[in-house]
């Protein structure tokens, strides 16, 4: 006879997901995409290179950071009730398989398929004669001038071993030594991964290096390669390490970009936290291996085949539609599609007519919040233009045309976010640029992260001093807002571009401000009126009311916004969650979140948007801006959610969430075990991808507002 099953407790250890556990979650389901058959093939490819690119972060901020935590004898225990060495056990564990899966998926699926169609990845011994002569030359005029051999012996230390990079460790016999001897060969990043074979497909650069070093070593009796892979842990925001005093401390202008700098130079020297080797390589060699980077035995991977997995990402063969998604064409928004290219004033005119909302990649960056910042640099009248920056591309247009706006003469202040995760050295460069051209540039806020994304522009009309606004849930980045699902609205309603002032006021002035309206601001509101707004639904539930909470977002982690959701389900309140990675409360728990459901949607675009929707008793109020669920956005960042009152964008969004909801094909839903279930349709049931129709509606203009009645 079964006992009954324990009733989970709002708050116990048992209520919380892992929080690492949840992220490779989100990996597992991403790398599920690559392993689907019915995905065109080299949108799988692309999706394993993906993969690498998630597996490389991962090590590096999660591992690193319960390495650091460990090391520093923090007795932190997790949500869930896990010491920090317990969760790099499990994280170890998981990533191992995840890892092996992805490879074997590589070397047993994925290269054979590329093979029968025409584009292999070839192994050295495949090549013919013609081809192998080929390689040779090509080495020896155009990749080995560039190599440097570092020999490990009396005169020579062990090499510092880059974080990421390829390398080949050689075991050389030589004539005169009585051993053979180690050398380190880096395989250098400025040459393409993937050559080019006369007759078709492709050769990794590292065996087009290891099959031909006689060329270099002429001198040597035998020469063996084996390839290796360092992960370097990721260190902790560089404001972590301010001490918080009663007084702030005085940071000189600048100072901000040195700590930066220095934080760049302690990532390139942090321990390491992965070890990837070859499955070839001789024991005795990754042990030695080991020993030389300090290494934990535990965090050495046997890696089979292909290493560097993010360079499948730049496998793009030229032809073969077959093989890929359609070509995706953005569309111009509707309320923009008639405006005359040429007249700066036509798109302010439009805003004018009321709100609209932008949705990314379905409608076109450059016609619409790319042409607004162009019309505002160009337009006579803008007299000032404001811009939090957070992320952006190497050749941006939106900078461009910031600069364009400063040489015109126009006040331009660009809050640039140096310390935003591996993007701090092109950021700082940007500022840079930026100051150059009579840029007003700040760089940051003590002691948080400035993760807004707005744009203000200041405009002289015949009737006196007007404001725009452009509210994001995305960043600035032209590449991006082609591979990312994002929100905008474009607005001049007074009483949101005071509050978007006032926000512009702290971030350059140091200095919050009473009131923000109607704006959720973190860190000084958000979280309380986040958590006002469940309650609020609780307590429509339990007076019989109507209520509910419907929300998308990035990541939902934060505990105590996780307790305010259990509270209002055990109140009655349905909550359906659309969170696209992690997430840590567990979802349709009978006792403890029967009416919480959670799904999580993933396609050939990264969905990005956060939206939350309260029912307010038969008054829906939406929200939509730059924070996720998470303690960091809440508490640790300066993050902006604006309400929706426009009742055409409102629908609009109501839309949304429904198509999500009803998505059939590329919805995943979780289980009571915090497992996820990918969607199928019902036979004879129409497939409903999101994505997918989302496209179709901004091709045809169907669900979209025209305009104000």
């Amino acid at each position: 006879m079964t006992g009954k099953k324990k009733t989970i407790l709002i708050g116990s250890p048992e209520s919380y997901i892992n929080r690492e556990l949840s992220w490779l979650s989100f990996a597992r389901r991403v790398l599920s995409l690559a392993e689907d058959a019915t995905t065109p093939l080299l949108e799988r490819v692309k999706f394993a290179g993906i993969m690498g690119m998630l597996y490389d972060e991962f090590s590096m901020k999660r591992m690193g950071g319960l390495r650091r935590r460990i090391e520093k004898k923090k007795v932190s225990i997790s949500s869930d009730g896990l010491t920090a060495q317990q969760e790099l056990h499990v994280s170890r564990r998981e990533l191992r398989r995840q890892t092996d899966k992805l490879c074997n998926l590589i070397e047993d699926d994925l290269r054979p398929a590329l093979a029968r169609a025409g584009i292999p990845i070839l192994e050295y011994e495949q090549l013919n004669a013609g081809q192998r002569a080929h390689m040779r030359q090509y080495f020896d005029e155009s990749v080995e001038p560039i190599l440097t051999p570092l020999a490990v012996d009396v005169g020579h230390p062990f090499p510092f071993i880059s974080n990421l990079g390829l390398n080949l460790g050689l075991q050389i016999n030589d004539r005169g030594r009585k051993k053979p001897h180690f050398v380190r060969i880096k395989v250098p990043p400025n040459r393409p991964r993937w050559i080019e074979v006369p007759g078709g497909g492709y050769i990794p650069i590292e065996q087009v290096i290891g099959n031909n070093l006689d060329l270099m070593f002429s001198t040597a009796k035998r020469i063996e390669f084996f390839q290796f892979r360092v992960t370097r842990g990721a260190k902790d925001n560089p404001w972590d390490r301010i001490p918080v005093t009663e007084e702030e401390p005085d940071l000189l202008p600048g100072s901000i970009i040195g700590m930066v700098t220095a934080e760049l130079r302690a990532r390139k020297f942090a321990g390491v936290v992965r070890l990837q080797v070859s499955e070839d390589m001789p024991e005795s060699m990754r042990a030695w291996l080991t020993e030389q980077l300090d290494a934990d035995p535990e965090d050495v991977l046997i890696w089979k085949g292909l290493m560097n997995l993010t360079d499948l990402v730049k496998l793009q063969p030229v032809g073969f539609p077959e093989l890929r998604d359609p070509v995706h064409k953005p569309v111009t928004h509707p309320r923009l599609k008639q405006l005359d290219a040429r007249n700066t004033n036509a798109i302010f005119d439009e805003i004018r007519r009321g709100n609209f909302l932008v949705h990314l990649p379905y409608h076109n960056f450059d016609t619409s919040i790319l042409r607004f910042l162009q019309s505002a640099a160009r337009d006579p009248g803008v007299l000032a233009i404001k811009i939090s920056i957070y992320r952006t591309s190497s050749q941006s247009p939106i900078m461009q045309a910031l600069i364009e706006a400063a040489r015109r003469g126009k006040q331009v202040a660009v809050f640039v976010e140096i310390t935003a995760r591996f993007d701090e050295a092109p950021n700082i460069a940007w500022g840079e640029v930026l100051e150059k051209a009579g840029v007003h540039v700040v760089y940051g806020m003590k002691r948080l992260k400035t993760h807004v994304k707005l744009c203000l522009v200041v405009r002289e009309e015949s009737d006196g001093i007007r404001r725009y606004v452009h509210v994001s849930t995305g960043n600035y980045h032209a590449g991006t807002a082609r591979l990312y699902e994002d929100l905008g609205i474009l607005s001049c309603d007074p009483d949101l571009t005071d509050s978007v002032a006032a926000v512009f006021n702290e971030l350059t002035g140091s200095i919050s401000a009473p009131d923000y309206g109607n704006l959720l601001v973190a860190p000084h509101n958000l979280r309380e009126r986040f958590t006002e707004l469940i309650q609020r639904e609780a307590e429509h539930g339990r007076a019989g009311r109507p209520c509910g909470i419907r929300a998308k977002m990035n990541q939902l982690q934060d505990t105590k916004i996780i307790l305010e959701l259990y509270a209002a389900g055990q109140a009655g309140v349905p909550i359906s969650l659309n969170v696209r990675g992690m997430c840590c409360l567990r979802a349709d728990v009978p006792g403890l979140s029967e009416n919480i459901k959670v799904f999580s949607v993933l396609g050939r675009f990264l969905e990005h948007s956060r939206i939350y929707r309260f029912e307010n008793g038969g008054e829906p109020e939406f929200y939509i801006g730059s924070a996720d669920w998470m303690r960091r956005n809440l508490d640790a960042r300066m993050e902006t959610i604006m309400p929706v009152l426009d009742k055409h964008i409102k629908k609009e969004l109501e839309h949304m969430l429904d198509v999500y909801e009803s998505d059939n094909m590329t919805a995943w839903d979780m289980l009571p075990d915090s497992t996820y279930l990918r969607r199928t349709p019902a036979k004879g049931e129409e497939p409903r991808p999101s994505q997918e129709r989302f496209i179709r509606e901004a091709a045809g203009v169907k669900g979209q507002s025209q305009g104000p009645e």
